[in-house]
């Protein structure tokens, strides 16, 4: 879904899929709170696959034009691919 380097992807995560998975990295700091980004819905089947993105059935940016074709990845910062088709999030 995304791909960069390490620190770029970490400190600046531009699909809903890689910031929910951040979210799940343990703080060392107990006095720091992170916030966590629980995912609803159900795991799409990896034999029937949803119509466009297969994230939008747990994406909570998700819109009625995520249905319609699936990303293609594409270069939003120098070295940092997305497939996701908006640009208005994160």
């Amino acid at each position: 879904m995304e791909s960069a380097p390490a620190r770029e992807l970490c400190r600046n995560p531009k699909h809903p899929y890689t910031e929910a998975l951040l979210s799940a990295v343990p703080v060392p700091d107990p006095d720091r709170k992170g916030k966590r980004i629980v995912l609803q819905g159900d795991i799409p089947s990896p034999i029937n696959p949803p119509s466009g993105c297969v994230f939008r059935t747990r994406c909570p940016y998700a819109i009625a034009a995520c249905a319609e074709r699936v990303p293609e990845p594409r270069e939003v910062a120098p070295g940092h691919v997305k497939a996701c088709i908006r640009d208005d999030i994160l």
